[in-house]
């Protein structure tokens, strides 16, 4: 059963938390024209989502979820930073909610919040007659990547649908990411909409689920390192609670690891937890952290780096 997302003391408890959070504030000036000397210190967490209790504020799509479904009932920035504080993590990029669907406001707010320590990835309507316009207003608030997700439906839907095609174009010509949640079945799409659209940034999630079964299989680690002949794809190493053995200190997930960034490299990596998920039950975001930093070896300290932080500063905290 999933653990209690812990309200406990952490360097000070919730109030260093909210302390840390207002530092930061009065220090960065927006997420994306901030001078880097004058940003947070620390580590990056490429991948976290947010919620709240509060329903009448920040509504979620009943269509399709209820509060029960909610799980923990909350998730806020400061019960995040009670739980990556401690591990040297200053900046997150968040990602929307799917309880909150398209309606990316929650986590506009916190990024408005908190300047300086958020970036988003918002999930809109690709359909959208105002597609274009919605991307761009998402932008100007703090979003860099838009989140795609197949949804249980077929993916191979995606390359002859013409709002996915304005997406792909949109996100190129305005350099913002397109962000697939996807499984080893759905690489060949992505592999064709990056043949379509080369200059389009791509930042797959979770190693593209590889090993979600419980067993890295060859053939799907093949297909996503393949995929690292596209100059513009990166890899999110996260989620490793629901990887491999899925068995804390996930020291079974350093051969895929070692495979990614031989692959891709550094440059194209990025560190990220997946919380509250990371930190349920026997997972801790201690643990999730400590297999870059300190388990994968031998990594120079410059490579550990630009997985830890600059590739996603790179690519989610620079000026479009």
């Amino acid at each position: 059963m999933p653990r209690h997302i812990p309200r406990r003391v952490f360097l000070g408890g919730a109030a260093s938390a909210v302390s840390f959070l207002n530092r930061n504030a009065t220090v960065a000036a927006n997420p994306v024209s901030t001078p880097v000397a004058t940003k947070p210190s620390g580590w990056i967490d490429a991948h976290v989502h947010v919620w709240t209790p509060d329903l009448e504020r920040y509504p979620i799509d009943t269509s399709r979820y209820t509060a029960k479904a909610m799980k923990p009932a909350s998730f806020t920035p400061q019960q995040l930073m009670e739980e990556c504080q401690p591990s040297g993590v200053g900046r997150v990029v968040l990602i929307q909610m799917s309880f909150y669907n398209t309606d990316n406001s929650y986590m506009l707010d916190m990024i408005k919040k908190h300047p300086g320590i958020f970036s988003g990835v918002g999930i809109v309507d690709h359909r959208a007659a105002d597609l274009v316009t919605r991307i761009k207003q998402l932008a100007a608030a703090g979003v860099r990547g838009f989140r795609i997700s197949s949804g249980g439906k077929h993916a191979s839907e995606w390359l002859s649908d013409p709002g996915m095609a304005s997406l792909w174009e949109t996100a190129a010509r305005s350099g913002l990411n397109v962000c697939p949640l996807i499984n080893p079945a759905e690489f060949s799409v992505i592999n064709q909409l990056c043949e379509k659209y080369p200059d389009t940034p791509v930042v797959i999630d979770h190693f593209g689920r590889v090993g979600i079964s419980g067993e890295i299989l060859p053939g799907e680690l093949d297909a996503l390192c393949r995929l690292a002949r596209h100059r513009n794809v990166h890899v999110k190493t996260s989620a490793f609670y629901a990887l491999g053995k899925k068995q804390p200190p996930y020291k079974d997930l350093l051969p895929m690891l070692r495979r990614v960034i031989d692959a891709f490299s550094p440059r194209r990596l990025m560190w990220a937890s997946d919380c509250p998920f990371q930190v349920q039950g026997k997972h801790s975001y201690a643990s999730s952290i400590a297999l870059i930093r300190d388990h994968l070896m031998p990594l120079s300290e410059t490579d550990r780096n630009l997985i830890l932080h600059d590739t996603a500063e790179r690519v989610f905290f620079t000026t479009v």
